[in-house]
């Protein structure tokens, strides 16, 4: 995580220091801000009027504010835009006593910073998040928390808020334990509830669906191959084996096509993590269920897509698809349903 922590007096800046610390102690990075009349080598003045500089620096992990409230308000009131987005905001008073968040308490992490601070500083954290004050399950949280995508923010706010008077159905392509957090209760069925699922399934009139980015797609291809190609290949996997882009973690390919540029450009325009693999390493991988002679002689190893794919763990869910070039494959990773 990296945070940048703002103070605006004497003691602000020894209250901030000692955040700082329990940051550091927790593996984080920190930077400290102070008006320039406080400035000095152990900390830096922030450019120009508070608000501005904040939108500099909006893109880090948090922002702690040790002062008024109102000044942190006014400092992040300009740069707003999403819960998917916004960083977690937190103000601690000058005497470490209280750690409010006030941005970003759930997918943001706020809240679980606040806690930690808390119990690192002998704070007291001051939650105000419905879910949280009345002890009812957090469904934003809880995917933030394993990665996982949510397909609808309006239909996660809808849960949130019917949680707190009534308990929401629950289904999944893994086993639920036993034991579910208040607020939910096993069912796939219904007017309205969560489904959590690699696949486009949505059992429910209305479905939150969360998504784990558990997939590796494995890639091969023929020197020189387009794009458009590339992504006409993967979309035709995922359709006949109805999964979702967004459970995807990452594509893999063998390492004579590092410097493919349709592979390249595909996946840095989805967003997807690159690997690369020697042919040996590929050559050791098991579980590759369909072997070639001529891609053996070409490349080094039988099979491109599905030893990639394989190489980053789980099992085969999608084999070899070729298609003008192209062949794809699909791997899914292990992953469980857990709470607390």
């Amino acid at each position: 995580m990296n945070a940048v922590l703002f103070a605006f007096t004497e003691r602000g800046i020894e209250t901030a220091r000692r955040i700082g610390d329990c940051l550091a102690g927790e593996g984080c990075a920190w930077e400290l801000r102070v008006p320039a009349r406080l400035a000095s080598e152990a900390c830096s003045a922030y450019d120009g009027p508070l608000p501005e500089f904040t939108g500099t620096v909006f893109d880090r992990d948090a922002l702690i504010f040790v002062g008024a409230c109102g000044i942190a308000v006014r400092a992040i009131a300009p740069h707003v835009a999403s819960k998917l987005s916004d960083p977690a905001v937190l103000c601690v008073d000058e005497k470490a006593g209280f750690v409010i968040p006030l941005l970003s308490g759930h997918i943001g992490g706020a809240n679980r910073l606040a806690h930690r601070l808390a119990g690192l500083l002998g704070a007291t954290a001051v939650i105000t998040t419905a879910t949280d004050v009345n002890g009812r399950f957090s469904v934003d949280v809880w995917a933030a928390a394993r990665d996982m995508t949510i397909s609808d923010m309006a239909l996660a706010k809808r849960i949130s808020a019917e949680i707190l008077t009534r308990d929401i159905p629950i289904c999944a392509d893994r086993p639920l334990p036993e034991a579910l957090p208040d607020g939910l209760v096993p069912g796939d069925s219904g007017a309205l509830g969560i489904c959590v699922s690699v696949r486009d399934i949505r059992p429910f009139a209305h479905t939150l669906w969360l998504v784990p980015r558990r997939l590796w797609v494995g890639i091969g291809c023929r020197r020189g191959i387009p794009e458009a190609n590339i992504a006409a290949a993967v979309e035709q996997v995922f359709k006949q084996y109805n999964l979702c882009p967004e459970a995807v973690r990452g594509a893999a390919s063998i390492d004579v096509k590092s410097d493919e540029a349709g592979l390249l450009a595909y996946c840095r325009d989805k967003g997807w993590p690159l690997r690369f693999y020697s042919a040996d390493e590929l050559e050791r991988v098991r579980g590759s269920a369909s072997g070639s002679e001529f891609v053996k002689k070409t490349v080094g190893v039988d099979n491109v897509c599905e030893r990639s794919a394989l190489a980053g763990g789980g099992r085969l869910i999608a084999p070899k698809t070729a298609l003008n070039g192209v062949t794809v494959a699909v791997a899914e990773m292990e992953w469980g349903i857990e709470f607390g």
